[in-house]
């Protein structure tokens, strides 16, 4: 079909304000490259991504239990840190449809578990930008020697799903920038059959049912590490009410679980209030729990707001993950080597809480595993400083960090230890740290040199001696 000599004029105008602005922006962001793919992490090179900071992620995902299969929408608002040509998103095993950058389609390119964004034009650096990804695919969970040999992520129950992430597994159900050195807030919509609940991070903004469907809509307003973020679906009974302390609290238990003895609704409340006082306020809106039956998964994981638990566990496992709130969910770790700043503050919290309970002291607890863990023991030749990745969950991480916390307790007294932890989940509040901002925090606060006792306890490959 010819043109008109008008239609002519017109088209070149537009070609060439296209053109006008395409230099205009190409100028606005000179010399964009693209975002690196990995954060630099050593125990995963390939999980987060550069370029960019995530600030929301607002997610919505559909569930259907009996072919498994998942279709997701992921909007992630974030500011560009440099002038950007492309970047990355961590995703791995789904299929990706469509994604938009700033509401216009972009071109996307994969690499194994890497999804490489390509917008029209250059994103300049300080300045913020949306990324729309629509996915779908049948989410599987990850196994190996990292989580105790167990299969975590996303893992199918009788009635749903149950949803635990760490360290590695949250980009199996929605595209990131997945390490918990970049943290956003999140809006989480979970649709579900009728009949189950979908539970997730912080409060319970609606809720309903419709054409066989049930709709939950979760808002987390704190920064979070996507590794905490979850969707768990299943039926479940659900109790809500404040803590004594005034903090709302919401517990979903899978009815068919055997409790026991153990009040978990009850001992969240006192817990939350409890280290309240001890770590500082307590950083989030909500505070409870997500109890599931999910025997495959031998491990529970403190996911903020409301740890998931893979059964009715003890007490001093609820009040671990509890400490977790503040040591691994408010103040993460900056990379992952860090981890005893998550696993040992909370299992010394256990040791905390029997001294409060009055059956054991910190003191007699440290003793006690000093002497039932021999020299010779494999147990000591994990430096927990940098434990590596294949054991960074290794139990000398745990016990070995409570017993360095207790170590310092003891060289630098109650009142300088106790001053200690509130000022650490004050100052890294909804941030990142490292062990060397601990130790100089401890250094100042107690007025002691203390490399010495941080060398011994975390960064030798032999048992230390105990203080006398």
């Amino acid at each position: 079909m010819a043109l008109s000599r008008s239609a002519r004029r017109t088209s070149r105008w537009l070609a060439l304000a296209t053109a006008v602005a395409s230099a205009a922006t190409l100028a606005a962001a000179p010399g964009a490259s693209p975002g690196a793919p990995g954060v630099g992490d050593s125990y995963f090179p390939g999980l987060g991504n550069g370029g960019f900071d995530a600030l929301h992620y607002d997610l919505g995902v559909s569930y259907h239990p009996g072919s498994g299969r998942l279709d997701g929408r992921t909007k992630l608002t974030a500011r560009a840190t440099q002038n950007l040509s492309a970047f990355d998103l961590d995703l791995q095993k789904l299929t990706v449809d469509t994604v938009r950058v700033n509401g216009r389609r972009a071109h996307f390119g994969r690499s194994g578990d890497e999804i490489t964004v390509r917008p029209d034009f250059p994103l300049r650096r300080g300045k913020k930008f949306t990324v729309t990804v629509a996915y779908h695919g049948v989410p599987k969970p990850l196994s190996g020697p990292i989580v105790f040999g167990s299969d975590y992520g996303w893992m199918k129950t009788k009635d749903g799903v149950f949803v635990a992430c760490e360290p590695n597994a949250a980009s199996t159900w929605f595209p990131s920038s997945d390490h918990p050195d970049d943290k956003a807030t999140y809006d989480i919509r979970i649709d579900a059959p009728k009949g189950l609940t979908g539970v997730s991070n912080g409060r319970l903004i609606s809720s309903g049912e419709a054409h066989g469907r049930a709709y939950a809509h979760w808002r987390e307003n704190r920064p979070m590490a996507t590794y905490l973020a979850t969707a768990t679906i299943g039926k479940f009974d659900v109790r809500t009410g404040t803590t004594p302390g005034g903090t709302p609290i919401y517990v979903a238990t899978d009815p068919t679980l055997p409790t026991g003895k153990v009040d978990v609704y009850g001992i969240t409340a006192e817990a939350t209030d409890y280290w309240s006082k001890v770590f500082g306020p307590y950083p989030f809106e909500v505070t409870g729990a997500i109890v599931d039956d999910m025997p495959q998964a031998g491990f529970s994981l403190e996911v903020q707001s409301k740890p998931v638990y893979s059964a009715v566990r003890s007490e001093s496992t609820i009040v671990h993950e509890l400490a977790h709130q503040w040591f691994g969910d408010s103040v993460s770790v900056k990379r992952w080597k860090n981890i005893w700043l998550n696993e040992g503050f909370a299992t010394y919290a256990q040791w905390l809480w029997a001294e409060h309970r009055g059956t054991r002291s910190a003191h007699d607890a440290l003793r006690q595993q000093y002497a039932d863990i021999p020299a010779g023991n494999d147990f000591w030749k994990v430096k927990i400083a940098d434990p590596q990745r294949d054991t960074m969950f290794a139990g000398a991480v745990y016990v070995r960090g409570a017993m360095t916390l207790q170590v310092l307790r003891e060289r630098i007294g109650d009142k300088a230890f106790f001053e200690l932890l509130p000022a650490w989940t004050a100052r890294h509040r909804y941030g990142n740290a490292e062990t060397s901002q601990f130790i100089a925090l401890a250094e100042k606060i107690s007025g002691q040199q203390l490399d010495d006792l941080f060398d011994a306890w975390l960064k030798t490959d032999s048992r230390p001696a105990l203080p006398q």
